[in-house]
């Protein structure tokens, strides 16, 4: 499509939504009303399938590997501000319902290809490309016939008029365990023992869940010993819950062995306090410290921790940028590490959360072309940003003391610099 046809078309719409925009306007009877509705949801639809065969045709071209991106999603994500969710269900949607090329260059038609045809007419929503991709995945589903399988795509293909994702999902998982009456294969051996551990930090930054599960008897006996022996009430008024005691028994054995243990450099000491305390605040006691995942410390937890843990005061200016640059080396030194971590609070790359302990200190002024190790010349980035900064058109650059990026002309032809949200600077 040439530049002017394009700009045709979108002229086009731009007029067919300010109509639909006038025809709801509060003239607009109820049945006028709703009929907008219906129209707002079958464009949608459409946009949606136009939307998913592009990235269909990027992903076969590697337009995406070309520009610097390992992942599909991750160059959506910044050419479009999607979250990566988001991004994920159209590549998913793109693999599903769009003609593929096999190995050897020849076409091959869509895999679900009664759902390409509903989700083109607008008869399916996103969503129910994406239901119907799940259903069709799952182990059972893999265990029908081939003749099975695509007899069970085109009926719920058929169904997406009539149901809901949701019930579409409830209806299909129905059909497909009916048809597989007879199961999975007996398999005499004992199931595969599971020994998971999931940490996972709260929103708003205070703390955190841990949820595990070992099936391993030895390993788990080896951590319920440890907890158990430092679980026990401190003494006879000791009111805390059991489970109060073994949550803090697990916080004191990490913290022993954080001090004492052998462990990777990344993890092998206490955690490290910044506190951020402004420069006009200096002379008063800290009132918050940011830890490397991100967590604010309440003052009285601040309090117990600074008796024995390494503080490193960090002196920020107005704009949330450290005064104290450290020493001019090419290896990054641990307080200037510190220093660029307080500021970036990890990858400062827009939208992306990793914490410090994920991430790289990058050079922006290479230092085999003169660049300094100083914080004005330092930034933080995860391994996929600090790729990405190395092998595609993006530019980092500090300016007013914080990191900011400067996309490639093919996500933003006006190239205007983005920087991360830092909540503490909002004020």
């Amino acid at each position: 499509m040439s530049d002017s046809a394009l700009a045709t078309a979108h002229r086009l719409l731009i007029q067919a939504v300010d109509e639909l925009c006038a025809a709801a306007g509060s003239g607009a009877s109820d049945a006028e009303l709703l009929a907008v509705l219906t129209l707002c949801e079958g464009m949608t639809r459409r946009l949606d399938r136009l939307a998913v065969g592009t990235v269909s045709t990027l992903e076969r071209r590697g337009s995406f590997a070309e520009r610097g991106y390992k992942s599909t999603a991750g160059a959506l994500g910044d050419l479009l501000g999607w979250e990566r969710f988001e991004a994920r269900r159209r590549v998913i949607a793109a693999e599903q319902v769009c003609p593929r090329v096999g190995l050897d260059g020849t076409p091959r038609p869509a895999r679900l290809g009664a759902t390409s045809e509903v989700f083109a007419a607008g008869q399916a929503s996103l969503r129910h490309v994406e239901v119907i991709a799940r259903v069709l995945g799952t182990a059972a589903a893999e265990r029908l016939t081939p003749d099975h399988w695509a007899g069970v795509e085109a009926q719920l293909a058929a169904k997406t008029a009539d149901y809901t994702p949701t019930e579409l999902q409830t209806w299909g998982t129905a059909l497909v365990d009916a048809l597989d009456q007879d199961g999975p294969e007996p398999d005499d051996r004992p199931p595969a023992p599971v020994n998971e551990l999931h940490l996972t930090r709260n929103p708003n930054g205070t703390g955190g869940k841990i949820k595990g599960r070992f099936d391993d008897a030895t390993m788990f006996d080896a951590i319920a010993a440890v907890i158990d022996a430092h679980a026990n009430p401190l003494t006879g008024d000791d009111d805390r819950t059991a489970a109060q005691r073994q949550a803090e028994a697990l916080a004191d054995v990490c913290t022993y062995v954080l001090d004492h243990g052998d462990v990777p450099d990344c993890g092998g000491h206490r955690p490290h306090l910044n506190v951020l305390i402004r420069l006009e605040d200096l002379e008063n006691r800290c009132r918050a410290a940011v830890l490397d995942f991100g967590g604010t410390s309440s003052p009285e937890s601040l309090r117990l921790l600074a008796c024995d843990a390494a503080v490193v005061p960090i002196v920020l200016d107005g704009t949330g940028q450290p005064l104290d640059v450290g020493r001019l080396t090419r290896t990054i030194p641990d307080g200037l590490r510190r220093a660029v971590a307080a500021r970036d609070r990890g990858c400062a790359h827009p939208g992306c959360n990793r914490p410090p302990s994920w991430c790289e200190v990058h050079h922006i002024r290479e230092w085999h072309n003169g660049g300094e190790t100083k914080v004005d010349n330092l930034v933080m980035l995860c391994r996929v940003h600090h790729r990405q900064i190395h092998h595609s058109e993006w530019i980092v650059r500090i300016r007013d003391g914080l990191p900011e990026f400067i996309p490639p002309a093919w996500i933003d032809p006006e190239r205007r610099p983005r920087r991360k949200a830092l909540p503490h600077l909002a004020a």
